[in-house]
């Protein structure tokens, strides 16, 4: 995939995930933000913080978080950015889930 086009697929990956996790932050203590390309999850207890970013070099969208790093690429069968069949909303809310210590749905 050229640059162009992964770049408007990870920032439509990334606008619908910011939307999703707005949605969930009230419900589980944490905030979302979408600056300049990255999108944060900030956590006040326990604290911590994950990046969800664009890696044009490589075609992916980066997680950083609970101490890894998750690398998803385009799954052209599915139409999403994924790691293991796992899209990227199901892979970060399971890292939050994991992070909280309770269940969370995007």
């Amino acid at each position: 995939m050229d640059d162009a086009l992964f770049h408007k697929r990870a920032d439509a990956a990334l606008e619908d995930l910011f939307d999703a996790l707005n949605v969930a932050a009230d419900d589980h203590g944490f905030e979302a933000d979408f600056n300049t390309g990255a999108l944060t999850i900030e956590f006040d207890d326990p604290p911590a913080k994950f990046v969800v970013s664009p890696n044009s070099p490589v075609s992916q969208i980066w997680i950083s978080a609970n101490v890894r790093s998750y690398k998803l690429s385009w799954d052209e069968g599915a139409g999403v950015f994924s790691l293991e069949g796992r899209p990227l909303r199901q892979v970060v809310a399971a890292a939050i889930t994991e992070h909280l210590g309770e269940s969370v749905h995007l």
